[in-house]
């Protein structure tokens, strides 16, 4: 006899709740085990980690969007406002729309200030960066010493922006000093540099030219990047070191050579310290006017004749002329500086 089969209807599983170490109970979906949660939950935590991750970053940087807001930006825009105005520093500002800029351009001192940071640009920084780059190539060849001669040789840029350096160089170049007296070996006119308003402008130059530290290194960074198998198979091809100098070390360190222009013209227009100190012999910056850099009239009309709205005009046409240069040289390197293929 055939024993009759019963269908018993098997009862529905209940969804199955997970104890996590901790405590939590998993979610009903969860699988078993507290496994990963399900990769919807997993996208809908990703942009909370990553709030959480932006807070922190913006947590670490406060102190510098705060020093920006505070010292950069925010003085910016109040100096932008003052341009406009009649400001003394003592008394509230007064509009005057654009009479500060129609008295600098007709005022012949600051024209003389333009003409002498002009000349400043001009001469002293082709003369600084001819120096670094000699410098470098003379220490990027193997020998003895060369990090006390580097650290030699940069160590003038570490000190020469001090108070006390530009002291020490207003008195080699014054009257019947070291400079004075060897000029007199070799019979020329006696006389201190200091005291020239015609000569004092090379004191300067001097001085920046002695700083040369900063890009002799970027230099010599950029010389060690150049492959010794193009200066190998120029010598065998019987180039000459100036043709090998010309055609090969120029163009390959051109983006180094064209960063340490940048940066040394920038630094050239902004030029004070020294200038003010050199020439403060009894009259700020220089005997009749022989340092008068721009920056350098700018701090008189601003702090000694408190006139801060001029300053405050002048210091936008600096802005403008430092811009308008920079644009220059960004524009002129397309026909100069060569970069490896894909780099620009």
């Amino acid at each position: 006899m055939d024993a009759a089969v019963t269908s018993v209807p098997t009862p529905a599983p209940h969804p199955v709740r997970d104890t996590r170490p901790d405590g939590e109970t998993a979610p009903a979906d969860s699988p078993p085990g507290g496994g990963r949660p399900p990769r919807a939950a997993s996208r809908a935590a990703r942009p909370r980690r990553a709030r959480r991750e932006n807070l922190a970053g913006y947590l670490f940087m406060s102190p510098w969007i705060a020093g920006f807001l505070l010292l950069t930006a925010g003085p910016m825009v109040a100096s932008l406002y003052f341009a406009f105005t009649d400001y003394n520093l003592f008394d509230a500002p007064r509009w005057i729309g654009l009479d500060n800029f129609t008295e600098m351009f007709g005022d012949p001192r600051w024209r003389t200030s333009v003409e002498i940071t002009g000349w400043y640009v001009v001469i002293g920084t082709p003369l600084k960066l001819a120096a670094a780059l000699g410098v470098a190539l003379l220490l990027n060849q193997s020998r003895r010493g060369q990090g006390f001669y580097r650290a030699a040789f940069y160590a003038p840029s570490l000190i020469g922006a001090s108070v006390s350096i530009a002291i020490v160089w207003r008195a080699i170049f014054s009257d019947g000093a070291a400079v004075d007296r060897t000029q007199q070996l070799f019979g020329m006119d006696a006389g201190g540099w200091i005291g020239d308003p015609d000569r004092i402008i090379y004191a300067l130059v001097a001085l920046t030219v002695w700083q040369f530290g900063a890009p002799m290194v970027i230099f010599l960074a950029g010389l060690k990047q150049v492959p010794r198998e193009l200066y190998e198979a120029a010598q065998v091809d019987g180039a000459s070191p100036w043709r090998r100098f010309w055609h090969i070390t120029l163009p390959m360190i051109s983006p180094v050579l064209f960063f340490n222009v940048l940066l040394e013209t920038i630094h050239s227009f902004q030029i004070f310290g020294s200038a003010y100190i050199i020439g403060s012999q009894g009259n700020a910056c220089g005997p009749a006017d022989g340092t008068l850099v721009y920056t350098c009239y700018l701090y008189i009309q601003g702090f000694e004749n408190s006139r801060m709205g001029l300053a405050s005009a002048m210091a936008w046409m600096l802005l403008l002329a430092v811009g308008l240069v920079t644009a220059v040289l960004f524009w002129s390197q397309r026909r100069w500086v060569h970069y490896e293929e894909g780099a620009r």
